[in-house]
């Protein structure tokens, strides 16, 4: 069956108090690093570090660039729990099950989300390399992770998404990445279901629906954090330009590289939005 019941309070008892023997650790902010952003986790002084596979409820990770291990511990004085790789809804997994670590994040303590995720720019006036903060989403992947029986406790049966990202964190991350001279992006984030990349045509209607980057994750993320009342903060790394007239499209081997090209910025940036939150 597609729409699990993996919110129940058995499957987060007992995902948060296997969690729990591992380290008294109570994180405050939730990390999910994205397509080749993983290796900031290392740079965490982790008092525990577990396998998705060791995990009640979890799933595998599967995505290339995506190492399937749950970071807690410090970094840049706070503490954290981060995914270092996460769960997709192309991995065959259901809306809910890819989503289901954030609600073990939060159940474990932590109240602000920071997602990040590797995408391809729309926005012609962009280039790969850019870091982008997520303004606004479109949820172009045909599914919810809220449907299905919905937890009272965990949040309301319709959450608003009409400001799903923190204007105040918003704010802190164009002061930091002007303090710390990084150029930061701003736009739309537009999700596919996958695992195939946009036609020439979907992506010319995806930048008129408005859309500067199309990936395949992060806005089921978003919607499962705000229901739960999370405070969200996003940042995307544009690794390719999906322009419709351009004479090829990446794939996920040029994905990785230029993540890994840019990922000293990111991670300089990540930290130092940390030391001011």
């Amino acid at each position: 069956m597609l729409y699990d019941v993996v919110m129940s309070e058995n499957s987060l008892s007992q995902a948060v108090s296997f969690i729990q023997q591992k380290t008294s650790l109570r994180p405050d902010i939730a990390i999910i690093l994205g397509s080749g952003l993983g290796p900031l986790a290392d740079e965490i002084n982790a008092k525990a570090i577990i396998p998705y596979s060791e995990i009640p409820g979890f799933a595998t990770s599967t995505a290339p660039g995506h190492e399937g291990r749950l970071f807690l511990g410090t970094l840049a004085g706070k503490n954290v729990v981060a995914m270092k790789g996460r769960l997709h809804y192309y991995e065959g997994h259901g809306a809910q099950k890819t989503t289901f670590p954030l609600r073990v994040m939060k159940t474990l303590g932590a109240t602000t989300l920071l997602v990040s995720n590797a995408c391809g720019g729309l926005n012609p006036n962009w280039q790969a390399g850019d870091l982008m903060l997520q303004l606004d989403f479109i949820n172009f992947t045909g599914d919810s992770p809220l449907i299905g029986p919905n937890n009272e406790k965990q949040g309301t049966r319709f959450p608003v998404m009409f400001d799903c990202y923190d204007p105040d964190y918003n704010e802190l991350a164009r002061a930091t990445a002007r303090q710390e001279n990084i150029l930061l992006r701003e736009g739309v984030y537009l999700a596919i279901s996958g695992p195939a990349y946009a036609t020439r045509a979907e992506l010319r209607m995806f930048r008129a629906l408005g859309a500067d980057a199309i990936g395949m994750s992060t806005v089921h993320e978003v919607m499962v954090a705000r229901h739960m009342g999370m405070r969200v903060l996003g940042l995307s790394t544009v690794t390719d330009m999906a322009v419709p007239d351009g004479h090829e499209h990446a794939d996920e081997r040029a994905v990785l590289e230029m993540a890994a090209k840019s990922g000293a910025r990111f991670r300089a940036l990540v930290k130092a939005i940390l030391e001011r939150m």
